[in-house]
């Protein structure tokens, strides 16, 4: 498979997929938790509360790892890897631009303060279980 096959494969997980596992690093130990991605040009947004433990985690460091694509069908799903560096949006623009009605049972609208957004720029993406082509990676 080419980069550019290798890529297109990775954004169709990436897109068909948006609950996943978001891990990050506590006194040097992974801490992983469910959450929602949003793809844009192969960055990862998920909305989250400022007063959380993964926002103070990504403070201290911010090197993550996020799991999305198994739909556990069975032991060959295809699902990628992700390793990036998350940053802490909480500028009105992209709090508005993620913003939809599922999120209103956890805040009062795109304004609310304790609403901030996390923002992954991946640095390398493994594609995973692909049967005879397993895994393949792709540097960022």
């Amino acid at each position: 498979m080419n980069q550019q096959e290798l890529r297109d494969k990775i954004l169709s997980i990436i897109d068909e997929n948006k609950v996943g596992t978001l891990a990050t690093v506590k006194n040097n130990k992974p801490h992983s938790r469910y959450m929602t991605f949003f793809n844009e040009s192969m960055t990862l947004y998920t909305p989250t509360n400022k007063e959380t433990h993964k926002t103070e985690e990504i403070d201290e460091n911010p090197n993550v790892h996020i799991l999305l694509g198994y739909d556990g069908e069975g032991v060959g799903d295809t699902f990628v890897e992700i390793e990036g560096i998350a940053s802490i949006k909480d500028d009105n623009e992209t709090k508005h631009k993620l913003w939809n009605k599922s999120l209103e049972p956890w805040f009062e609208g795109p304004d609310d303060p304790e609403y901030i957004v996390l923002e992954i720029k991946p640095s390398k993406i493994r594609l995973m279980n692909m049967k005879d082509n397993s895994p393949q990676t792709l540097e960022m």
